[in-house]
């Protein structure tokens, strides 16, 4: 089990890491952030007019750093690694590139592991008081993000699964200020199979008895570390594809284990890859912050208050490239296609061959990077042409 929380703490190395503080925010749902801080990382420079900017939004257990090494204070490599630098999809030579980590996570932003800066509980993990946040909430952050830089329009904003909704939400909250939007692998709003799905991963975080209502930051080696271990596993098998477990595993046993003695623990091939995945996510981030986002994920629907998801589809005017994968079982295509019927839609649906499920859009760098790359073209006026 992990000692403490897995995501970052105040104190750790900030590595690349630069901190905004942005003020306090009215959140959608009622609740209410005296403080919120968003994490960020920068690549390239912002030109005179601020107009060559791109924002790039992580999914559900990254963070800001999209590009660049592991090291002290950052436990892994970027999610999108080789995307962005000089002559690469996003170059730095042409565009400055921010990525933010969002609110609710556990990489620097404010969360469930944050201290919190009112008066009650004042100074300590705000645990079980923080409130539910939604993607609308995050994109305001974001919003208020842009601010503090500087940046009054985003020549592009990309982002796959939970990025996906956010990068959505900027193109019909904020139509002013994007030039053009990436939306992969996601849909418009949350299914009932999605939300049953991501509803069992945080019942069994819930479960744990580590969880301690969510207060159990000050615990030594405390925490529903168990709980979210299991949540991961139920998670990674929806990001994978039936065919690619079939092909890589079938029913083979873990190497040196036998998974039909009659006394032992022997494993099945399956069964190790999911244990590694699962220990791998607990010791780099926070259950408090996986149970909100996670929540924040379930509640996602572009169309709530806004006449319904039909209606505000049709109102989308940003340019939108829309991608979805082949084989993707958690956010099948049907629910790119629906996205791909709002007017601002460039050139249809685009579909991501891969074997690998959802995880395809972070796989796939070739066929995704071809797509960041076009969508900046739009968004700095190369072409803005829409086609059905």
């Amino acid at each position: 089990m992990s000692p403490r929380p897995g995501g970052w703490r105040e104190g750790d190395p900030a590595a690349d890491r630069r901190f905004a503080d942005l003020g306090a925010i009215d959140l959608e749902l009622g609740g209410h952030l005296p403080g919120v801080t968003l994490a960020y990382e920068t690549w390239g420079t912002l030109d005179a007019d601020a107009s060559n900017a791109v924002l790039v939004l992580h999914a559900l257990t990254g963070d800001a750093h999209v590009h660049g090494v592991a090291g002290p204070g950052q436990p892994t490599a970027g999610w999108w690694d080789g995307l962005i630098g000089p002559g690469r999809p996003l170059d730095t030579e042409r565009v400055f590139v921010v990525a933010a980590n969002v609110l609710g996570g556990c990489q620097g932003s404010t969360g469930p592991s944050s201290r919190a800066t009112d008066g009650r509980g004042y100074g300590r993990p705000y645990g079980s008081r923080f409130p539910r946040v939604t993607v609308g909430d995050q994109v305001r952050s974001e919003r208020l993000l842009s601010d503090h830089l500087g940046v009054r329009r985003w020549a592009a904003v990309l982002g796959g699964s939970m990025g996906g909704m956010r990068a959505l939400e900027w193109a019909y909250a904020y139509p002013d200020r994007v030039g053009a939007a990436l939306v992969v692998a996601v849909g418009a709003a949350a299914t009932g199979d999605q939300i049953g799905t991501q509803s069992t991963q945080i019942a069994a975080i819930r479960a744990d008895p580590g969880w301690a209502g969510g207060d159990y930051y000050d615990e030594a080696g405390g925490g529903p570390w168990a709980g979210m271990e299991i949540a991961r596993r139920i998670a990674h098998l929806t990001y994978r594809s039936e065919y690619e477990l079939q092909d890589r595993f079938a029913g083979t046993p873990q190497a040196g284990e036998d998974p039909l003695a009659a006394v032992g623990p022997g494993r099945f091939a399956v069964q190790s890859y999911l244990d590694h995945q699962a220990v791998k996510l607990s010791r780099r981030f926070d259950p408090g912050t996986y149970v909100a986002l996670t929540d924040a994920m379930n509640t996602w629907d572009l169309g709530r208050g806004r006449g319904g998801l039909e209606a505000a589809l049709g109102r989308i005017e940003v340019p939108l490239l829309v991608g979805g994968v082949n084989t993707d079982r958690l956010y099948p295509l049907w629910q790119q296609e629906q996205i791909a019927t709002a007017p601002g839609t460039v050139k249809g649906l685009r579909v991501i061959s891969s074997p690998s499920g959802h995880d395809g859009f972070l796989i796939e760098r070739d066929q995704i990077f071809a797509l960041t790359a076009e969508a900046v073209g739009i968004g700095l006026g190369g072409s803005s042409s829409i086609e059905k």
